[in-house]
């Protein structure tokens, strides 16, 4: 083979390589609360770019064992699921992988028309309010952390003895609210109402109770050698990537509570 050969033989490859990688479809895995969001952002991703993206959400059993194999970008609900994530595809990903997104606040959801007139947090320390929560999926003890946000465990034993259920991700719990409509309030994050705007109405958490946890993504050791992999999470934090995540209720902004509290901090 002469040196013009070997040079037109090397470029072939290259042209093949870029366009595999331009083709080859991206890999996407995470849990069914930011899917609408993500797989927006995936559609808007691979209009612009031409790159197919894939996301495939869920409980994790249902796809961890596909992501082992392929996955490019992984996506959680919270940072100690993203630290499980991490913890579950081992050398695939690093706890520096992971990227804090986007944050939704801890809400309660109330069966269509509030029939129980549910106001505020306090409310569910009443005696008799049937109460549905997820211990599990990144929501492990989160309620816990919104009753026992002002120091009084007393708040705490009247949540408990009014949970009725403990569901063990988002998923199972959307099931046992469906199924048992005796239950009157649904911890959850705001985000699955927005979701699904029919099967219960929202009722915002006041402040001093008020939780957060994110969403965020990684590039696993495989998506690296993938350009689109670092390209499809930056959109995700560009300006259009926020306004998805904005529309299904993500908090893309500083809260004007959160806010007016840091000024107030920065006084003293």
């Amino acid at each position: 083979m002469n040196q013009v050969t070997r040079y037109l033989a090397a470029a072939g490859l290259v042209l093949m390589t870029s366009g595999a990688y331009a083709q080859a479809v991206l890999h996407v895995y995470g849990p069914g609360g930011p899917a609408p969001a993500m797989k927006e952002a995936a559609a808007a991703f691979q209009k612009q770019t031409g790159t197919p993206v894939m996301v495939t959400a869920g409980p994790t059993g249902q796809w961890l064992a596909n992501a082992k194999t392929d996955a490019d970008v992984i996506y959680s609900g919270s940072e100690t699921m993203m630290t499980d994530f991490i913890n579950a595809l081992g050398d695939q990903l690093t706890p520096q992988s992971a990227e804090p997104l986007y944050l939704r606040p801890m809400a309660m959801l109330v069966r269509p028309g509030n029939p129980q007139h549910i106001k505020r947090f306090a409310d569910l320390f009443k005696p008799g309010v049937k109460i549905l929560v997820v211990n599990g999926a990144g929501q492990n003890g989160v309620w816990e952390d919104v009753a026992g946000r002002t120091g009084d465990i007393k708040k705490v034993a009247a949540l408990r003895k009014n949970i009725v259920g403990y569901a063990g991700n988002s998923a199972e719990a959307r099931k046992t609210w469906t199924e048992n409509t005796d239950i009157d309030v649904w911890l959850i994050w705001n985000i699955w109402q927005v979701s699904n705007p029919t099967l219960a109405d929202v009722v915002p958490i006041e402040p001093r109770y008020a939780v957060y946890r994110d969403t965020g993504a990684a590039i696993t050791k495989r998506g690296a050698e993938n350009p689109a992999s670092a390209q499809f999470v930056a959109f995700l934090k560009s300006p259009e990537g926020a306004a998805i995540f904005s529309r299904w209720g993500w908090l893309t902004k500083m809260p004007k509570t959160t806010m007016r509290t840091v000024s107030a901090e920065s006084k003293h």
